[in-house]
């Protein structure tokens, strides 16, 4: 959970506290509506000092759901006892239940999805001007900042409800990207991290080809960005010139979290990846030869419907086998609207966090040889 808010000063006109939940595009989104607002002399400030409270949610599974309902509850409460006037609910869990929302929790004044920053504008200040978009407030440390370059999805794996609640994945234009890059490096960003639901989709909808390397390279050329990493790469159809750039570009971090999900191609299969266990085999032997020295991040998902102990086996010895730097697990969410809905969820809960332990406990091991054997020296 992260909260944009500024000094407080004492002037006139609305004052917004904004309550980000969920992942780093959702970061995203705030710092831009916290710009936009300002730009429209509205105060950002604390929780305990605002009128109206912006609660940008995360819909993605059960867990991130749980934290966004307890922070609507936990706003209600403070809207009952008077501290405020106001409550806006916007974001991917408002996108994805708008209508139960509405009926379940009638003291919440309004609910929007992501990007709302027209309406949410016109409702806090009672009008809205396009030529007052503003500066994104960054909420991090100054020397990084995540640089969106494209929004949803088309990718339609099984189990998940991003396009339900992003839409269709739609890259926003070069020249965009590149001039919020500039904007970030002038105000002192020295770290770029690129992020999209797929960030080597980039390009496919607006030019009919993936264009991430070229993106990459003309980030690259930015006086003062001295770091760029990527996030959320997508395994099929992985674009190789991506890694020529990687390769040959110091700027470019040898790094690329590249979420796997699974091993077991029967797994796979009905996960709707697109790619075997063979593929993803050799795309990691490839990326490991063209780009030496890689720190390789990876997330899978444990207790998926179809993933019997020999298919979780399975998974636990390629762990072992591909040694990857950095890893992350999730236990399979059971989501209404997806296509793995129909599947039911016959894996008990105990199950998967026994499974999800015993990966984890795997990485920290192979983490910790990893570290241990670049002591000494300086990359």
């Amino acid at each position: 959970m992260s909260r944009l808010s500024a000094p407080i000063q004492q002037k006139e006109g609305p004052t917004v506290a904004i309550v980000t939940l969920g992942c780093s595009k959702n970061t995203v989104d705030s710092e831009n509506l916290a710009g936009c607002l300002r730009a429209h002399g509205v105060e950002i400030t604390d929780v305990d000092h605002a009128e109206t409270l912006i609660l940008n949610t995360c819909g993605f599974i059960e867990a991130a759901k749980q934290e966004s309902i307890t922070a609507i509850i936990e706003a209600i409460e403070r809207k009952r006892l008077g501290a405020l006037r106001r409550i806006i609910v916007a974001g991917c869990l408002s996108a994805r239940y708008a209508e139960e929302l509405r009926r379940e929790l009638p003291e919440v004044d309004y609910f929007l999805g992501p990007e709302a920053y027209e309406p949410i504008v016109r409702i806090v200040k009672g009008h809205f001007q396009y030529e007052l978009l503003g500066e994104r407030e960054l909420s991090s440390p100054q020397h990084y900042a995540y640089l969106k370059i494209a929004e949803g999805c088309d990718h339609p794996c099984s189990f998940c409800a991003i396009p339900l609640m992003r839409g269709r994945y739609r890259s926003r234009p070069i020249e965009h990207i590149l001039n919020e890059a500039e904007r970030l490096a002038q105000r002192g960003v020295r770290e770029l991290i690129l992020i999209a639901q797929d960030t080597t989709y980039y390009g496919v909808d607006l030019y009919g080809q993936r264009r991430i390397a070229e993106l990459l390279s003309a980030l690259s050329r930015i006086p003062g960005i001295v770091w760029i990493r990527l996030l959320y790469a997508y395994p099929a159809h992985f674009p190789e010139d991506l890694l020529d750039v990687m390769a040959e570009c110091p700027t470019i971090c040898r790094y690329l979290d590249l979420p796997l999900q699974h091993i077991s191609t029967p797994v796979l299969s009905s996960m709707r990846r697109g790619v075997t266990r063979r593929t993803i085999e050799r795309l990691i032997e490839t990326i490991r030869a063209r780009v030496p020295g890689i720190t390789l991040r990876t997330t899978f998902i444990v207790g998926y419907p179809n993933e019997t102990e020999e298919r979780f086996t399975e998974l636990y010895e390629f762990v072992r086998q591909a040694r990857f730097e950095r890893m992350g697990v999730f236990a399979y969410s059971h989501e209404e609207g997806t296509a793995a809905w129909a599947l039911g969820d016959p894996i008990p809960a105990e199950v998967k966090q026994e499974r999800l332990r015993a990966l984890m406990e795997l990485q920290r091991q192979i983490s910790c040889e990893l570290n241990r054997q670049k002591i000494g020296s300086t990359e």
